[in-house]
């Protein structure tokens, strides 16, 4: 009898973060990653563990996180995302999947410096969710109104005094780089390194309605939520947009504005070489339309 084959099979996962603690599995079982894999063993009839591109916290949503796990079972590509959410709650579900080539015989994608360095990535030799990834992109939906929309709780984030946009794009380009982000990270955060490189922070405004979409090669803990608290700070007119620069200089998290609320934040997209030819959605404009 011919052993099966194991394939690396890719997911890519949309969720709303709302009813769930986090994408990482925890004891309590109410986690993301804690559906999914309940999902996948109803479906495949054996456990799978899946390994994410990056852990989002409590309350933190996706449009499109990536997701892999190495499997022998044999199933239609099309049965992984319509047997998957079958035994997925509402607020989970698989949008699409693609079966990668067996390990052994998989090319080699161009590795980042931080990549080629660790052992878990080399020891691969294929695609990998986390260390496969060239970039990721998180939005920030911000309702700036006198008055709270309760239809918004959990999906934007919140603030009642006026922002004002240009002042909070001008600090926002400090920010731009190569840099030492410890004014910007949760005092939690395992990160070996502070540094990262941001590749590009936008901030658009539609009415009532601000979205921040800040890419970078990677992100630390908490450290899309604390920009966004201090850019908010720069637009209620508190700072100037040069003390983002100095926050920066400083490299010291206690002088910069409070963890800002997770409701709004949206892991929106993450990079990965054009040879895997994964049938990822774009994600570059608002998470509703």
């Amino acid at each position: 009898m011919t052993e099966a084959v194991s394939k690396r099979i890719v997911l890519g996962i949309q969720y709303d973060g709302s009813p769930w603690q986090g994408w990482q599995t925890q004891p309590h079982g109410q986690t993301v990653q804690d559906a999914l894999e309940a999902a996948l063993l109803r479906f495949a009839l054996i456990p799978l563990s899946v390994v994410c591109a990056g852990r989002t916290d409590s309350g933190v949503h996706a449009l499109e996180q990536v997701v892999h796990f190495d499997t022998a079972v044999s199933r239609d590509i099309a049965s992984w995302v319509r047997g998957v959410n079958a035994f997925l709650p509402p607020s989970i579900a698989v949008r699409w999947a693609c079966e990668l080539p067996p390990l052994d015989i998989a090319p080699l994608p161009i590795a980042t410096a931080s990549q080629a360095i660790d052992p878990r990535y080399a020891r691969e030799g294929g695609f990998h969710a986390r260390f496969s990834a060239t970039a990721r992109t998180y939005h920030y939906l911000l309702y700036n109104h006198p008055v709270r929309a309760p239809l918004l709780v959990g999906r934007a984030g919140w603030v009642f005094r006026p922002l004002a946009l240009q002042p909070m794009r001008e600090a926002a380009q400090h920010l731009v780089g190569t840099h030492d982000f410890s004014s910007f990270r949760s005092i939690e955060c395992q990160a070996k390194s502070p540094v990262r490189s941001m590749y590009g922070l936008d901030i658009a405004q539609s009415g009532d309605m601000f979205m921040f979409t800040l890419r970078a090669n990677a992100f630390l803990h908490h450290m899309v939520r604390n920009i966004v608290g201090a850019l908010i700070a720069v637009g209620h007119g508190r700072k100037d947009p040069a003390w983002i620069a100095d926050l920066l200089a400083q490299r010291d998290r206690s002088r910069a504005a409070p963890t800002f609320m997770a409701d709004g934040l949206y892991l929106a997209r993450v990079e990965y070489p054009a040879q895997w030819q994964l049938p990822q959605h774009d994600a570059q404009g608002w998470p509703w339309g």
